[in-house]
């Protein structure tokens, strides 16, 4: 068996506008390039706030202007934003193999993953997206059933961010990572559908990437979940005079930062979480924390930080 990694990409790995996706891709590229030539079977996450932000704007505004049309659900959204970064991913990552004389096929899958439509969440929705809305618009979707929060200038709409529990696809991400190409997946955090009896059904919801991304390496039983962000390393006591950085932390440990309100939540905290359930009972497994420029020295355990059991 090859050492098998799962590659979750920040808001950093891709940028926001196109031009800046282009060029992002490509330098995500090298870095994921890097583990394959290494002999590691890889798969590639990927956020897409930006980008799903973007597009559920545009549709928005277009049946705005075009009433006769339908407006596009928040997970057909998400669907839109795992072809328009994955196709711009795959393209990178196939090019920059080629030119190390690697050829493998790299190819990206339309992942949706299911969520409890009991979940919590549901009820306490948190996430802003789309676009900046005035008063009017605002009652209009609260009327459709919608949730809506004020923000300086207006109002934009909030959905839920239920947990992930299953990705449905699995079974086709697991047979192109068996045969040795790459796979892009559960981008975003993937689709969120409920299922109803044979049917899946988009949720009006947006799953948190991190925690979509250690269930797709517990599905896959990968031997590292690394997660690429701003930051080289984790910190306890952050923007604080007394910060410190992390290099390895067991599993008890992070615990009790979590117990202490050590990180925040949206950023930092769901990274830890994520890792801490990929981990679970396993002396093997490991998650590494790190930013794009550190990756390969974070794996070879010289900077980054590393979570184990």
């Amino acid at each position: 068996m090859k050492n098998r990694i799962v590659i979750a990409l920040g808001h950093d790995a891709l940028g926001t506008t196109l031009p800046e996706q282009q060029l992002a891709t490509r330098s995500a590229a090298k870095t994921i390039a890097d583990f394959v030539e290494r002999g590691f079977q890889v798969a590639v996450t990927h956020s897409n706030g930006p980008q799903v932000g973007m597009i559920h704007t545009a549709m928005s505004e277009f049946c705005r202007l075009y009433p006769e049309y339908t407006v596009a659900p928040t997970s057909v959204c998400s669907a839109m934003s795992q072809g328009y970064i994955g196709y711009d991913l795959q393209n990178a990552i196939r090019t920059e193999l080629i030119a190390r004389g690697i050829y493998k096929t790299v190819s990206t899958i339309l992942t949706q993953v299911v969520v409890d439509p009991y979940d919590d969440a549901f009820y306490e929705p948190t996430k802003i997206i789309g676009r900046l809305m005035n008063k009017e618009d605002a009652e209009l979707e609260e009327k459709k059933g919608n949730h809506v929060v004020a923000q300086e200038g207006g109002y934009r709409r909030i959905v839920a961010a239920p947990k992930p529990i299953d990705i449905v696809e699995i079974d086709a991400i697991r047979a192109l990572i068996n045969d040795n190409q790459v796979v892009i997946a559960c981008g975003g955090g993937g689709i969120p559908v409920l299922k109803q009896d044979n049917r899946l059904k988009g949720a009006s919801a947006v799953i948190e990437k991190d925690l979509a991304a250690g269930v797709l390496a517990d599905e896959l039983d990968a031997d590292t979940f690394m997660m690429l962000t701003l930051n080289e390393k984790v910190c306890i006591d952050y923007g604080t005079n007394r910060e410190t950085a992390i290099d390895t932390m067991k599993k008890s440990e992070a615990e009790r930062y979590i117990g202490e309100g050590q990180f925040e939540k949206g950023t930092m905290l769901p990274k830890i979480e994520a890792g801490l359930q990929f981990i679970g009972d396993s002396a093997i497994r490991k998650v590494i924390i790190t930013n794009m420029a550190k990756a390969i020295d974070a794996l070879e355990g010289d900077a980054g930080t590393t979570i184990v059991k």
